[in-house]
């Protein structure tokens, strides 16, 4: 399934639109603004919340949590050390690993499980800045968007974006 993510860099709370192949509006990343820590929450076009994510606020190295359906979904790591680009593992509640690897800051990058590709990201088709396309093979489209989501805070954080 593929998927268009249009972030808006300077929009109040971070809320932009993630629209699907056709250019309807799927998926609503909410940022919430007067919040004590960085979090977001992934709804419909009707509202109804897929996913929740949060900064970890105590941690050895930037954590974000992932929640659907109220409970525990995953956590995304800014691996520890990667001097030459950045690197993040993935790990699921049910103890699956994945990892983001390639040019993460230009949004070209291959999410990878134990069974392959998950997801990849590319801004080749788009001129527009902070525009590129996610193409999904996972089953659970929301927890991969809401990850894609978490990913792209981290890289926006260390560049002084937010």
């Amino acid at each position: 399934m593929r998927y268009v993510m249009r972030h808006r860099v300077f929009s109040l709370g971070d809320d932009y639109w993630i629209t699907d192949g056709a250019g309807n509006r799927a998926f609503l990343v909410d940022g919430k603004v007067l919040t004590f820590r960085r979090s977001f929450q992934l709804k419909g076009p009707r509202g109804e919340v897929y996913a929740a994510a949060h900064k970890k606020l105590i941690a050895l190295r930037d954590t974000r949590i992932v929640e659907s359906g109220g409970r525990h979904a995953a956590t995304v790591r800014k691996k520890l050390f990667s001097p030459l680009r950045h690197s993040f593992t993935i790990t699921l509640a049910d103890g699956e690993h994945w990892t983001a690897r390639g040019d993460l800051i230009e949004k070209n990058y291959v999410l990878e499980g134990p069974r392959g590709v998950v997801a990849e990201t590319s801004r080749k088709w788009f001129r527009i800045r902070d525009t590129y396309g996610v193409e999904i093979y996972h089953p659970d489209i929301p927890l991969t968007l809401a990850i894609v989501a978490c990913i792209d805070e981290f890289i926006a954080a260390d560049r002084g974006e937010r």
